[in-house]
């Protein structure tokens, strides 16, 4: 399944259906007059989040969506059939912006949330309604209200509890492996990892969602790399995961540069991802030995960090205490097994994502 978290598409809800010019003419009826009916009601256009889905692939080979005009009345005073709403199902953690993408216009967090976003036209008027004592035959009628129209973008951020950050390479698709369901891409290079994947994590009668974003590299909240652009995937988050290669092998010269990397980014991208608590993970534990890792840890201490874990995603070392940190920040148990759910029964239907 390809990941799609943005697209742009065209809506238009029905026109109301034009109202009817009748007169009653029957046979052995002494009186006549006129009996036109009124038109019916155009479709909505409604938007309604689901279980089940997690892209906006579908908006690649459908971008128009027009709901049906109403019918038109008829003679005898018949009103014309309103149309069939058009429901657009999305994902939850969709979005609706404008078109200049300034301002939400809609955001769905639970499923089965459904909004009326676009309204359907009225129906026009019959000649009878505007019968009255002196104009006995009226021969006019409305055509019916247009429909609403606009261009608007969809935006999907992904709802996890816990968000996994770093540099590339620091570790992140081994450890999300090791501690979910997840099935993500692992390789001996930089940015495996090109798409979010989230994954559901059972630690001590407790399950959560976790997501990965591909790496950040310095000055990606300016368009550097790629994972600026999948940073409002976090943005929901209670807590942030933060990988940091005990080895020193990635684009950081060190763990403390490192950690100012990857802050320095969060922060330059706002949405408060800045403001979130962090749990700080040097990972990759098995290559380095445990007076590296105290020392390692004392020097991010020194560079802001408060709780620094040292933890191994290949060999599972130090997980189960990285774990019980994250559970102290969640909410109650319900709630959390309720998405956990949701996201196990996507990842069963679909395959890997892959960029598009």
């Amino acid at each position: 399944m390809h990941f799609l978290d943005q697209a742009k598409i065209y809506l238009k809800s029905g026109a109301g259906g034009p109202g009817a010019v009748s007169f009653r003419r029957e046979k052995y009826v002494e009186y006549g007059g006129p009996d036109g009916g009124n038109g019916g009601k155009g479709g909505d256009i409604v938007f309604e989040a689901v279980a089940g889905l997690n892209t906006l692939i579908d908006f690649r080979y459908a971008q128009h969506f027009k709901a049906k005009r109403g019918n038109h009345g008829q003679g005898k005073d018949r009103t014309g059939a309103g149309a069939n709403d058009l429901v657009i199902k999305v994902p939850v953690g969709t979005q609706v912006l404008s078109e200049d993408r300034e301002e939400v216009l809609a955001d769905f967090t639970e499923v089965g949330q459904r909004i009326v976003f676009l309204e359907g036209g009225m129906g026009g008027r019959g000649n009878a309604s505007y019968k009255t004592a002196t104009n006995r035959a009226p021969r006019q009628h409305q055509p019916g209200e247009p429909g609403e129209e606009a261009w608007v973008w969809l935006r999907l951020k992904l709802l996890a509890d816990v968000g996994l950050v770093g540099l590339p390479n620091a570790g992140k698709s081994t450890f999300i492996n090791a501690v979910s369901n997840a099935k993500a891409k692992v390789g001996h290079y930089a940015f495996t990892t090109l798409v979010p994947k989230l994954g559901v994590v059972r630690h001590k009668g407790r399950e959560f969602v976790l997501a990965d974003i591909p790496g950040l590299i310095e000055g990606a909240a300016d368009g550097a790399g790629i994972g600026d652009r999948f940073l409002g995937h976090i943005e929901r988050c209670r807590v942030l995961i933060h990988l940091i290669d005990i080895t020193g092998a990635g684009p950081g010269n060190d763990p403390a540069e490192a950690l100012r990397v990857v802050e320095d980014e969060l922060a330059a991208y706002g949405a408060g991802l800045e403001d979130k608590p962090q749990l700080i993970a040097l990972n990759k534990l098995d290559l380095a030995d445990a007076e590296l890792g105290a020392a390692f840890a004392d020097e991010l201490k020194a560079a802001g960090a408060q709780l620094v874990f040292a933890v191994s995603g290949a060999s599972g070392e130090g997980i189960e205490e990285l774990l019980d940190a994250v559970l102290a920040y969640l909410p109650d148990r319900t709630s959390t097994e309720t998405k956990a759910n949701e996201v196990e029964e996507q990842d069963e239907e679909a395959d890997d994502w892959s960029p598009i």
